[in-house]
């Protein structure tokens, strides 16, 4: 670890004597890091921004498709082609530990194993904006923002009356159909959009080459009015229908294939909520968020020998509460009180499990400007659950931003936690005795960041360090021991890194961006598992956590056409190192246990051409252009070489 930190020291004097500039730089305002809107120049978090226009303009169908090509610390992994199973990882932690918002609802599903989110249906079309905020961060976002927070906004009206409608067709009989229609006045603003998208698909898994097909369709409605000067109503609701046609794992059975694996999953958030502005100092917010997700599934049966479908229904509803007071034009207070019902209806094999829980939660952050150049941040918060009981959590920053507003220090330092999940809670009973606590952890992390104008260089670098303690195991089927139930375990999860963000604009058509993330992960919750009386049971090859790599390079090429500014290139490359995976039952075994594979390294090439012709915009896409086999997830496809045309037009 000092040999880390000293690289990262000697780094940062490098870039401190690389060069001198003297412009400034173009201010961004975000919300995420405290809930209210603050410019990122004085966040001392690590935060990634995409606007409307990277999203509009990244050519492709899916947000996750977006985020993964571009964002350092954060990586996907994905059970075959589009649809299908899809895992957020931020900072090398798994997905249960990362919250999601869109448009202000918590999108954990109860119903998960883990309260978990799956990105595999959130089409990008009607996405205006996305906020990364990595690091703990519960003492803002509560339980389960141990590695960060990804706060999504859907598309609002503009100024005007605007219609939108674009078509994309690609390789695998693939087609995505957009319309919107949307406007404001000085009063009142709206957004409609509708979304259909279908595919024949690429076979899931490895083994076999029929097609898994999947269709999805989204709505997003958005409405805002001006009551009076001091009051405004907000109103947002998104549907996504979708569904799958997948494989299963066991290629052992009989009943695995395309026409009986079916997947259906409904997903419906709404929120309804008033801003009161009592003066320019105090300004409140109420809101009321709802969340329904519905998921079923065919799962192989050992004891019967066929398929048989399983449902999962989630629900949350929720009541939060904000207040921000700006105590002076350097000093100001966001605080708030939420309340949140959660609801897990779980049905297999024709059995009906149910079970609920609730969290009450009271917060505040301080943010202070403590001299012109020094930014800080300082926040707490306190939960209680209805089953496992208190939590507090806390979080500090800090961020220097020098004379020249190029050069920023910033650091953070926090506490937290997650709460058990109700499938957890349900599996922790023996004897009726639910044990389960909290999982808790701490976190900080110090970087640069710094713009050379003169040389059009960005470099923005940090190192990060988390770790976890209290993990929940889950459930071992026959072992007939201690582990043989949900619980806590005396075990520890570390991810420590670096994370490289860089761009260069050479000159007016030629640009790059490059990003590298390096984490060392320690998966303590596998590694320290005593069953069969020794590390693992001898099933665990390696102490690293599941589907992280050590290294992961994204690098973008753009470039555009001098004598014709509406053409343009776009070259992405992604290298992703070796992983290490769990077994499954196509897998080598030792005893009764599966043991651990490694994925291969990978590396994936797309090409994109852009032009704008006569107001339309029209792109070409050739996905995975050296036709790579490569797997994020033991036995699943990724996609093969692919093409992919668009045409949108705004009128």
């Amino acid at each position: 670890m000092c040999t880390k930190l000293r690289v990262v020291i000697l780094g940062l004097i490098l870039i401190f004597h690389f060069s001198k500039v003297f412009a400034a730089d173009i201010p961004i305002i975000v919300i995420a890091p405290s809930k209210k809107t603050q410019s990122l120049s004085t966040v001392g978090s690590s935060v990634i921004v995409y606007d409307e226009n990277d999203i509009d303009n990244s050519n492709e169908y899916f947000l996750q498709d977006v985020l993964n090509f571009g964002s350092p610390g954060l990586n996907f992994n994905q059970n075959g082609g589009h649809g299908t199973f899809s895992g957020i990882q931020l900072r090398g932690l798994p997905k249960r530990y990362s919250t999601v918002y869109i448009d202000g609802v918590k999108m954990s599903d109860p119903s998960t194993i883990s309260n978990d989110y799956y990105f595999d249906d959130i089409l990008k079309s009607q996405i205006s904006r996305v906020e990364i905020l990595k690091g703990n961060q519960s003492s803002i976002y509560g339980s389960g923002a141990m590695g960060g927070t990804i706060n999504i906004t859907t598309k609002r009206g503009k100024p005007g009356f605007q219609k939108t409608l674009s078509y994309n067709t690609a390789s695998h009989q693939t087609h995505d159909l957009v319309f919107s229609v949307s406007g404001a006045d000085e009063n009142d603003d709206f957004y409609i959009g509708l979304e259909r998208f279908e595919t024949e698909g690429i076979s899931a898994m490895t083994d076999n080459e029929e097609s898994d097909g999947y269709t999805n369709g989204t709505l997003v409605t958005n409405y805002g009015r001006n009551i009076s000067d001091s009051l405004r109503l907000e109103a947002h609701y998104r549907l996504a229908d979708s569904f799958l046609n997948y494989d299963s794992e066991d290629s052992s059975t009989s009943n695995n294939n395309d026409d009986n694996n079916i997947g259906h999953t409904t997903e419906s958030t709404g929120n309804f909520g008033l801003t009161y502005k009592l003066n320019n100092q105090f300004t409140n917010q109420i809101k009321f968020a709802s969340l329904y997700t519905k998921r079923s599934y065919d799962e192989h049966d050992v004891w019967s020998n066929a398929l048989k479908e399983d449902q999962w229904r989630g629900y949350r509803n929720a009541i939060y509460y904000s207040g921000i007071y700006n105590i002076n034009l350097d000093n100001s207070l966001t605080f708030g009180a939420e309340k949140e019902f959660d609801e897990m209806d779980y049905e297999k094999f024709g059995k009906d499990y149910n079970r609920d829980a609730s969290t009450i939660s009271k917060f505040f952050d301080l943010q202070s400007r403590i001299t012109n150049n020094l930014y800080a941040t300082v926040g707490l918060r306190f939960d209680e659950h209805s089953r496992s009981g208190t939590e507090d959590s806390h979080r500090s920053s800090l961020a220097y931003l020098f004379d020249d507003k190029l050069t920023k220090l910033k650091a953070s330092y926090g506490t937290s936690f997650r709460y058990p999940s109700l499938y957890e809670q349900y599996q922790a009973y023996k004897d009726g005795d639910p044990t389960l606590a909290a999982e808790e952890g701490t976190s900080f992390d110090v970087g640069i960041e710094k713009n050379f104008l003169k040389h059009g260089i960005k470099i923005d670098l940090t190192y990060f360090n988390h770790i976890y303690r209290d993990t929940i195991d889950g459930f071992k089927d026959g072992s007939g021991d201690v582990n043989s139930y949900t619980h806590n375990q005396e075990a520890v999860v570390t991810s420590e890194g670096l994370e490289l963000i860089s761009s260069w604009k050479k000159n007016d058509s030629l640009n790059f961006d490059l990003n590298y993330t390096f984490s060392h992960t320690y998966d303590g919750g596998d590694w320290g598992d005593t069953l069969d009386g020794y590390a693992g049971g001898g099933k665990f090859l390696s102490r690293r956590m599941v589907r992280v790599p050590k290294h992961i390079i994204n690098l973008e090429t753009n470039y555009v056409f001098p004598k014709n500014k509406d053409l343009s290139l776009k070259l992405q490359t992604k290298w992703s190192d070796t992983t290490r995976d769990y077994g499954n039952f196509n897998s080598p075994k030792s005893g009764t246990d599966y043991m651990d594979v490694f994925l291969d390294d990978y590396i994936v090439n797309n090409v994109i051409a852009n032009y704008n012709l006569f107001g339309y915009k029209a792109f070409f896409k050739i996905e995975n252009i050296l036709d790579e086999k490569y797997n994020t997830v033991l036995d699943y496809s990724q996609m093969d070489r692919s093409f992919n045309f668009g045409i949108k037009r705004t009128y």
